[in-house]
């Protein structure tokens, strides 16, 4: 790769590339536990009410397909696109996915393979290469400029995500490096989405993840099918990262991260059903808790990162009616750990519990520079005077379990939603067995799901 060589193309040579030799053993397995969680995660969602509604969306639109892609715990069958959209809504349904960076491409990327191997009977070798290429693309984008885009309203999700369901459709359909620096110009021309649903504690968020992966996928077929595309879509003066950073591209900084610092390997996993930026504060209000020992609290600081104090919703104070509302909410999360313990989804509907009101004004919420990201310093004086401060370092490494912890979290969520044992069995025979598995056998796994109450929130 050199300087001259343009963006699309530098990326794209590397991601047609990925395959066995190519990809070291524990980028591989990191992509294992991604599978594990992302599809145990949407086993775990399936009461949660927003896939229904892009269901009834995606039928409504493609109609129902007898060779389509399956909706996972329904059984209909639509187009990939339709499917795409469903299947990552729940996915998303407990904000619970995986994160890289900002951008929860596993969201993305799970549901668009899912229904593209099912449909197109895509050999399974092309599996986990896909799915790297996914994450590499999107993360690639998400690490150098989501500081950037985020604080301009921006959801990293699916600006970053589109990028990366274009890398992995190229990459599991086979396309040369060409046709790929196509797709992926195609994507960058595609990408967007906005973060004011979290303001606002509405849903639009959910959908997002299918509504990029959809476009990656129109992205990689135009491509694929001969569309002329822009060779400097991401470095050009109207390309992707002016447009979207509002700085020039650094193309050779770019492509020499590439092999070198593997996004797959940024990926992390979420123990609450919260935001990622929460999770810290989450698990660090989980060790006041034991330390306040039932005591009243007069007052609480939890200092944070300027970047994840500054995202949409991170410092609202309700009132709440949504859990996309108390799911972004540092004061929200705080306090109903520091009062309740664990944050589950039924604590995080509990929107007229008084003494979580009445203790998030007593909340203050600090950005202070000083606090690296992922971390978070949360000072409680408590009634008696005394001063208990909880100093929480964390990093991407903390939430980055191996494939035990991942079960680990996934059956304990499905206990929590009445996920049978099976499906996870399932789904882990699953992952051990890829690329000697079969992708009906992820679809079987979600038939397992119990019938009947898809659609509500938990009471």
């Amino acid at each position: 790769m050199t300087e001259a060589l343009p963006l699309a193309r530098g990326l794209a040579r590397f991601l047609a590339g990925l395959g066995p030799g190519t990809i070291p053993p524990e980028v591989e397995e990191k992509a294992r536990c991604c599978l594990l969680n992302g599809y145990g995660i949407a086993l775990g969602g399936h009461a949660t009410p927003y896939a229904p509604v892009a269901r009834a969306a995606a039928i409504a639109m493609e109609g129902e397909r007898e060779q389509g892609a399956t909706l996972w715990g329904d059984g209909r069958r639509v187009g990939v696109a339709g499917a795409a959209l469903a299947n990552g809504a729940l996915c998303h349904g407990r904000a619970q996915e995986d994160s890289c960076g900002a951008a929860h491409l596993g969201a993305v990327l799970l549901p668009l393979l899912t229904g593209l191997f099912e449909t197109r009977r895509l050999p399974m070798e092309r599996l986990l290469p896909a799915l790297v290429a996914g994450y590499e693309a999107g993360g690639l984008f998400e690490r150098a400029y989501a500081g950037r885009t985020t604080p301009a309203g921006l959801r990293a999700s699916p600006l970053y995500g589109t990028l990366a369901a274009a890398a992995a459709t190229a990459r599991a359909l086979e396309l040369d490096e060409a046709r790929m620096a196509a797709a992926l110009s195609n994507a960058a021309h595609l990408a967007g989405g906005i973060l004011q649903s979290f303001v606002d504690g509405t849903d639009e968020w959910r959908y997002q993840v299918g509504a990029a992966a959809a476009n990656g996928l129109v992205a990689a077929e135009l491509a694929r099918h001969g569309s002329v595309s822009a060779p400097h879509a991401f470095e050009g003066p109207a390309g992707f990262v002016q447009a979207f950073a509002r700085t020039p591209a650094d193309v050779p900084g770019l492509l020499g991260r590439l092999g070198s610092e593997w996004a797959t390997l940024r990926v992390a996993f979420k123990p609450f059903p919260v935001c990622a930026f929460n999770q810290t504060p989450v698990t660090a209000a989980l060790a006041l808790r034991a330390r306040i020992a039932g005591r009243g609290i007069a007052a609480v600081s939890v200092r944070m990162n300027p970047y994840e104090v500054g995202y949409a919703g991170m410092d609202s104070k309700g009132p709440f009616s949504t859990i996309s509302g108390t799911l972004m909410s540092i004061p929200f999360c705080v306090a109903a750990t520091l009062l309740h313990g664990t944050p589950t989804m039924a604590l995080m509907q509990r929107y007229d519990d008084p003494a979580i009101a009445a203790l998030m004004p007593r909340i203050g919420v600090i950005a202070d520079e000083a606090v690296p990201s992922l971390c978070a310093r949360i000072a409680v004086t408590l009634e008696d005077g005394e001063a208990l401060v909880q100093d929480q370092r964390m990093t991407p490494a903390d939430y980055a379990y191996d494939r035990a912890g991942v079960s680990a979290l996934v059956r304990r969520i499905g206990a929590e939603e009445g996920v049978p044992a099976a499906a996870y069995d399932r789904l882990e025979a699953f992952v051990d067995a890829v690329p000697h598995a079969a992708i009906e056998d992820v679809i079987a796994a979600f038939a397992l799901l119990p019938k009947g109450d898809a659609g509500r929130e938990a009471a």
